[in-house]
């Protein structure tokens, strides 16, 4: 916020066009696991589902074994969530003994993190769903400034709502199309606050290009990571989403890591804690001393960074109820 009137049923605009395009028809039952209180990403979705004609479910976020139960005595056919919080109620109702594949459940549409396309992968594997993006940040109303359509090939922007740039992060310039840089927003439309070239520090391409969908709108990929985000470890730049990329093309880990940053004399450390699957772990010390060894060659390899990879039991690591904390940077202290 702030908001007037007109705001907030522009907002609703944007959220039903968003909805829409990632397949959301008056029919649907919504269950929106987003945060209802003073946080934008609920009440946008909201919005978006009740302007279509939706059945809403405000289930809000936490209570993790309630909303399995919501999804099942409800059929809920769509979920809104961040894409970790999806993972948690995923990992939750197989513990209930739950199937969300046998459930009405078709489509999540996720978003307030950077999530990776391994990520996406990952969720529609576990619930048998397609997984959508939405788009947004609070100083340009919340989400809806882009969405996923069916063709999940970059995100549509509302551009009669907002004007989109790339520019350099360093110097500001201002970006060709298809340049990866910093995505910055200029609202058009906003009465309560609207905002000139406000840098978002989110990192992506913008491109201009026939969609299959029919949509014309300019689109932009999927956020890479974060300009305020970017880790700089011995002169060597990672984006979070880069390691977990990585760690997700192994199979024998839960997407389920932190990322711990040292200092050691002068010099960085990595380390990255990361769950194992339970027949992993229980195959012994050998097993994980190999697969360790496999993450840390790999990332060494591609990224160029010696990381200390741990392997650890089963649901140790703190889950999200929201946006996912997966970095800790010790080295100030």
């Amino acid at each position: 916020g702030p908001y007037t009137k007109e705001d907030i049923d522009q907002w609703a605009e944007c959220m039903a066009r968003n909805l829409y395009a990632a397949g959301v028809r008056s029919n649907d039952i919504c269950q929106n696991a987003y945060g209802m209180g003073l946080f934008t990403g609920g009440l946008g979705f909201h919005q978006g589902a009740e302007k279509i004609g939706c059945a809403i479910i405000p289930a809000s976020s936490g209570m993790t074994e309630r909303q399995v139960l919501l999804m099942q005595d409800f059929g809920t056919t769509v979920l809104f969530s961040t894409p970790s919080y999806a993972l948690t109620i995923a990992e939750k109702a197989k513990d209930m003994g739950i199937d969300l594949r046998g459930l009405p459940l078709r489509v999540g549409i996720f978003g307030a993190e950077p999530w990776t396309a391994e990520m996406r992968k990952e969720i529609e594997d576990r619930m048998d769903i397609h997984a959508m993006e939405a788009y947004g940040l609070t100083e340009m109303g919340g989400p809806g400034v882009s969405f996923d359509c069916s063709e999940q090939n970059g995100l549509h922007i509302s551009e009669d709502h907002f004007i989109p740039e790339i520019i350099d992060p360093i110097t500001e310039e201002v970006l060709p199309l298809e340049t990866q840089g910093e995505l910055v927003f200029t609202s058009i439309r906003r009465q309560a606050m609207p905002l000139i070239r406000y840098r978002s520090r989110d990192i992506t391409t913008l491109r201009r290009e026939k969609c299959a969908c029919g949509r014309t709108l300019v689109k932009m990929d999927k956020v890479y990571g974060r300009s305020d985000d970017m880790l700089i470890i011995s002169g060597v730049n990672v984006f979070p989403s880069q390691i977990e990329s990585l760690l997700l093309d192994f199979p024998e880990v839960e997407p389920q890591y932190v990322i711990i940053l040292k200092k050691k004399g002068y010099l960085d450390t990595i380390s990255i804690d990361v769950e194992s699957r339970p027949e992993v772990y229980e195959a012994g010390k050998e097993k994980i001393a190999e697969i360790e060894k496999k993450i840390a060659g790999k990332i060494k390899g591609i990224i160029g960074i010696g990381a200390a990879v741990r392997i650890v039991p089963p649901k140790t690591i703190t889950r999200s109820e929201g946006k996912a904390k997966r970095v800790f940077d010790q080295r100030g202290m």
